[in-house]
């Protein structure tokens, strides 16, 4: 009798995995996710923001996932081939951002390359378009879907799964440029006490 419990057992679970593995095979082959978020801060600010990797943790939505993460940077700061790297705990695992494109004021993209918990590669977008006296910003991420993130698919969206970061890290990115004092004016110059004063020929 229990021999015959355990074999109806398990042949249920074997139909079951090959059904979820049969319908997985037809999820689709890329995915798209992004989120926009109003700014009160000018492109160009918001650009300098996002462009120097070296301020990311000042509004990444995965920094209080492990505080206490270890980064590195290689390359320059900001723009073309700025590269960072991080190795955290499971929540945060462990990869690589660079910069691959960067035209300012208005775009930017980043080669993002996870290595723990799982291989993966995906680029990264920013588009940041004026809109009335501040910014719209959008941030997006386009990858392939994998034969294990075809199956996760099933069970959570990559739409809601990053969704979520990507909406608290504009967030975090709005009150960081918004903080930002305004650039100065063509043909000015700070002086000592932090006034603007005519540019000397």
């Amino acid at each position: 009798m229990l021999k015959k419990v355990a074999l109806s057992l398990f042949l249920v679970i074997t139909l079951a995995v090959i059904a979820v593995l049969s319908i997985a095979a037809t999820r689709p082959a890329t995915y798209h996710v992004e989120r926009s978020q109003s700014m009160g801060a000018t492109p160009e600010v918001v650009f300098a923001v996002v462009n120097d990797l070296h301020r990311f943790r000042e509004w990444s939505p995965w920094q209080k996932l492990d505080p206490a993460m270890k980064v590195t940077f290689e390359g320059p700061s900001s723009g073309v081939g700025a590269s960072y790297s991080w190795v955290g705990n499971d929540q945060v695992g462990e990869g690589r951002m660079t910069t691959t494109d960067a035209t300012p004021p208005g775009s930017l993209t980043q080669k993002l390359e996870f290595l723990k918990p799982f291989k993966s590669e995906c680029m990264v977008h920013f588009t940041i378009a004026p809109e009335n006296d501040g910014s719209r910003v959008t941030w997006a991420i386009d990858g392939n879907n994998n034969y294990v993130s075809k199956v996760m698919c099933l069970f959570v969206s990559m739409d809601s799964m990053m969704g979520k970061d990507f909406v608290s890290g504009l967030a975090n990115l709005k009150q960081v440029a918004e903080a930002e004092p305004p650039p100065a004016a063509p043909g000015t110059q700070a002086s000592a006490s932090g006034m603007s004063a005519p540019a000397k020929p």
